[in-house]
């Protein structure tokens, strides 16, 4: 079995489980593969006798790896999935941090998964992912031009409101004054969207929802519609440029520029260990069902 590891940063209390990690994984006898920078920077803090084969990009990586570890919370799987894009490889998120709802895995149970791992006693959970076109092209988009979580077109430069027109499947919907506005997948609908007062939607649900950031308009509401629809944006405003948002990658578009978001022609694969559920995560996470009172 051939793994990759990718984690974002390095903590004080996290090297313990680095090594905990790696030592379960060489209990297995599972080939592992590192990302460069992570490895530098954990290797230079922690007493590592072994020397573990790198990987820096997509390029590097091919559909010979059975699965992919994100160490981190939330915001590393999203990168780790800047990395792995169409490539098929599962991703299990291991949280060092607090319960997020896709590294799910507690820093505790790091022994316990990968035996489960083993035993196959998990399955493959596919998420809805979002790919974005521009026109006229924007080249920071060109080449990773997909989301996870969502897309959101924001305000940039100014206090002052845009204005977002909506098209889906080119009719005309609303054009939205407000801060921005947000197109979630269900993955999504739990981060950014569900802040600005939109909808909490299952995994796998084969629906987008479309959110609007702080509207001038009050009965301007979140909007849940088909995932096979075409969202066309056009944003205008006093600045030349505004925002467009791709999970945490950020970059500047010119304004009355021509923004298509619509379903990618891939998805990612999370995995779900044996036990687990979105469910039982919404309930701990969102403390649904619990009452000081009582």
């Amino acid at each position: 079995m051939k793994v990759g590891i990718y984690g974002q940063f390095y903590h004080k209390d996290s090297g313990e489980y680095i090594m905990y990690l790696l030592e379960a994984l060489h209990q297995f006898g599972i080939e592992i593969h590192i990302e460069q920078r992570f490895y530098e920077i954990f290797s230079s803090k922690l007493n590592i006798t072994e020397t573990y084969e790198t990987f820096t990009s997509y390029e590097d990586l091919d559909n010979s790896y059975d699965l992919f570890l994100s160490l981190g919370g939330d915001g590393t799987i999203l990168r780790t999935i800047t990395l792995v894009q169409d490539l098929n490889i599962p991703i299990l998120g291991i949280n060092t941090g607090r319960l997020g709802f896709l590294a799910t895995i507690q820093k505790e149970e790091i022994k316990d998964a990968i035996s489960k791992i083993i035993g196959k006693e998990f399955e493959v959970i596919e998420r809805s992912v979002l790919a974005v076109k521009t026109s006229p092209e924007n080249k920071d988009l060109k080449k990773m031009n997909f989301a996870l979580n969502e897309v959101t077109v924001a305000r940039k430069d100014t206090t002052s409101m845009i204005t977002v027109k909506t098209h889906l499947n080119d009719e005309y919907l609303n054009s939205y004054w407000a801060d921005g506005l947000i197109v979630a997948t269900p993955t999504g609908s739990t981060g950014y969207s569900l802040s600005c007062g939109g909808p909490v939607i299952t995994p796998n649900s084969h629906n987008f929802v479309l959110t609007p950031i702080a509207p001038h308009n009050l009965n301007a509401r979140p909007l849940v519609i088909p995932d096979h629809m075409n969202i066309q944006l056009e944003v205008s405003g006093r600045e030349d440029k505004h925002l467009i948002s791709l999970d945490s990658r950020i970059a500047t578009v010119d304004i009355n520029t021509i923004i298509t978001v619509q379903k990618a022609p891939f998805t990612v694969k999370l995995v779900q260990l044996q036990g687990q559920s979105f469910l039982k995560t919404l309930r701990k996470k969102l403390l649904w069902g619990e009452d000081k009172r009582n």
